[in-house]
């Protein structure tokens, strides 16, 4: 059974930085295999994409709507994926997901077969 295990969300003003984290564990799971992605689902609306990042971290999507706020990144000896988000606006507000899946269609939530419960982030004007 894999185990996706978000944290870092909370409450921040706008201009503000937060950096998510993701754990994942799993008996037979071997974290280096997977791609690896956050999504977001704010209220009334439907999950998107955010960005992902390959296994060796050498190839990263992001959506444009964090391009340049945003920074993914993997930790392999530790299981671990991060984003970093930097100059939040209020309509970054969102529960986010990370997810792991082997063979993904990039930019999208296509392939992702592992999902963590999500971490609220909520970013005040």
């Amino acid at each position: 059974q894999v185990q996706l295990v978000e944290s870092g969300g909370g409450l921040v003003q706008a201009g503000g930085s937060l950096r998510l984290s993701c754990a994942a564990s799993g008996r037979t799971f071997i974290f280096i295999n997977y791609f690896m992605g956050w999504f977001r689902q704010a209220p009334g609306k439907e999950r998107e994409f955010v960005a992902d990042i390959n296994s060796n971290g050498g190839r990263i999507y992001y959506a444009d709507s964090v391009k340049g706020r945003f920074t993914i990144s993997r930790d392999n000896a530790k299981n671990t994926v991060y984003l970093q988000m930097n100059s939040l606006k209020p309509e970054d507000t969102a529960v986010y997901y990370c997810a792991a899946g082997s063979v993904v269609v990039r930019g999208t939530s296509g392939g992702y077969a592992y999902w963590g419960q999500g971490t609220q982030v909520t970013v005040s004007s």
